[in-house]
């Protein structure tokens, strides 16, 4: 027997595991994942187009996990027809929970008319004044006049200057430059709406005379300044108050000082 005949025969098995490399399952996993992430952010994108921002609001609030689930839902007909599931400033024991607090809502509207008010009376006051670059009275008129906006409305003080009386001190009417200002007043007022009020104020007078005229005066005078508007073409249902306050209240420290002869017309606020 030879040689080769004698020698054993040796088989080799390869053991060969699979699931290695690319051929695994682990990356299925992670695509899952980002498939899933993916959708999500579509689907926020979609959401951000397709919805109001208060229905955004609502969606936000019914995800929060921090507010408390009140009984009542502020959600109309129809997906996100609701302005807001939920409202933060209810308390969810009242059962108001997701009603819109109208309150707040008057108060957003009245501050914002407000602004708008304001607005208009700082540009009415640049009018008056002929800041604009037209002066609508001349210019040495213009030193008898100051503007103030105030709680009450746009105030147009109109004052006496040292040897430039608004009233004739012999007669009692109305001087030139008065007439021109109360038509200035009136052009200016004639693009609103609001009420107007009238107050006339006066210098003090000495404690000697028997008859202190300063109510009598400052009344007739701001009667006088109301008769001057209604001829100029303001609408007498406006006046909402004719005034005279005397001496009562002066401007400066010294009450017989010539500048405490003043008018007052306020274009009033809109009521609330």
């Amino acid at each position: 027997m030879s040689d080769n005949a004698a020698r054993p025969i040796i088989i080799k098995r390869k053991k060969v595991s699979g699931g290695g490399g690319h051929h695994g399952g682990a990356w299925k996993v992670a695509y899952a994942d980002f498939v899933t992430a993916m959708m999500a952010f579509f689907m926020l994108m979609w959401l951000l187009n397709a919805t109001t921002e208060k229905q955004r609001k609502g969606l936000a609030d019914y995800f929060t996990p921090t507010i408390a689930v009140a009984r009542v839902s502020g959600g109309g007909d129809g997906a996100f027809g609701g302005d807001s599931l939920l409202v933060k400033s209810q308390l969810p024991q009242s059962g108001q929970g997701g009603l819109p607090d109208l309150s707040m809502t008057r108060d957003s509207a009245d501050a914002a008319l407000a602004q708008q008010e304001q607005a208009m009376f700082e540009q009415l006051a640049t009018g008056v004044l002929g800041r604009g670059g037209d002066s609508l009275i001349k210019e040495m008129t213009l030193e008898h006049i100051i503007t103030d906006v105030t709680d009450e409305g746009l105030v147009v003080e109109i004052f006496d200057l040292e040897g430039a009386p608004l009233f004739d001190p012999i007669t009692g009417q109305p001087t030139k430059v008065l007439r021109e200002i109360s038509k200035m007043i009136v052009d200016v007022f004639s693009t609103v709406t609001n009420n107007v009020a009238v107050a006339s104020h006066s210098q003090a007078y000495p404690r000697v005379l028997l008859d202190n005229p300063a109510w009598d005066e400052t009344t007739s005078r701001a009667h006088l300044v109301r008769e001057l508007m209604d001829r100029e073409g303001l609408d007498p249902d406006r006046m909402e108050r004719v005034t005279g306050f005397g001496q009562s209240k002066p401007l400066l420290n010294d009450p017989m000082e010539v500048r405490n002869n003043r008018l007052e017309v306020t274009l009033l606020r809109a009521p609330r």
